[in-house]
């Protein structure tokens, strides 16, 4: 709410709005196709890749809610000041409020034991995982524009539209969720058509490279960066994936490693 008054003073508004009925449960649904979506796209990738699909779709189902977990946790870290001084709001996820690469994190670290149970092959199960999060993403991303929970800063541009935020106010804004779900599906076309031989984890590292740069890209487009220290938190996430990612590939080839090749 602390830039609020300047919304006003720039004509911006807070009143009742004809999409205001959508927003109130647009990015839970949004959500939850997101969701259904991405967790059955990832599971025939992982059949078609020779993974068996009852596993995989177990695997599935266990790391949706960690990452969904991961997520609230890392944007209640971020926004502490505020959730501290309601305790009530932590889990009141209706409202919106994740931060995606908590998710990312906290279910890649959960999948280390999943994998050994489920005798799943860890990189395979990420390429997988990887197209179910890409397509989760542009569902959930439409719902965040609904919503106003990732809103992106004003703007008087040609791309700008009417829209919100989190706090309900409407003005022009550029649509970081729609330049976001744009980064997942060109990463998302890009694996399918270029990356479909490729396994044990190089479609997920790709992919991983892929959106953190876009994200790099596009963090400043958004109303409020979130920083530390003065520096953008998934900015910096952002640069410690891609480079990881990187690293990874460049290391793994350089030992004279090498990618399973699927038919």
């Amino acid at each position: 709410m602390h830039n609020a008054r300047a919304y006003f003073r720039s004509g911006t508004r807070h009143s009742s709005h004809p999409w205001d009925g959508v927003r109130r449960y647009s990015y839970a649904c949004m959500l939850y196709l997101g969701a259904v979506s991405g967790i059955f796209v990832g599971t025939r990738f992982a059949e078609h890749r020779g993974l068996p699909a009852l596993r995989v779709l177990a695997a599935m189902l266990f790391l949706f809610p960690a990452a969904l977990v991961g997520s609230r946790l890392l944007f209640v870290i971020l926004h502490w000041r505020i959730f501290r001084r309601d305790r009530a709001r932590i889990w009141r996820t209706v409202e919106g409020g994740a931060a995606l690469y908590g998710g990312l994190i906290f279910s890649f670290l959960f999948s280390l034991p999943l994998a050994w149970v489920l005798a799943l092959p860890l990189g395979a199960l990420w390429d997988a995982v990887a197209i179910a999060m890409l397509v989760g993403m542009i569902f959930t991303r439409v719902g965040c524009l609904l919503q106003g929970c990732c809103a992106g800063r004003p703007s008087q541009s040609w791309i700008a539209f009417e829209s919100p935020n989190a706090q309900g106010v409407w003005c022009r804004r550029l649509p970081f969720p729609l330049f976001e779900a744009g980064i997942a599906a060109l990463a998302l076309v890009f694996a399918i058509r270029f990356l479909d031989h490729y396994s044990g984890g190089f479609l997920f590292l790709a992919c991983l490279a892929m959106y953190g740069t876009g994200r790099w890209v596009l963090e400043p487009t958004r109303e409020k960066v979130d920083r530390l220290a003065g520096w953008s938190v998934h900015r910096i996430i952002s640069a410690v994936l891609v480079t990881t990612a990187a690293a990874v590939l460049f290391f793994w080839v350089l030992s004279g490693g090498s990618f399973a090749v699927t038919r």
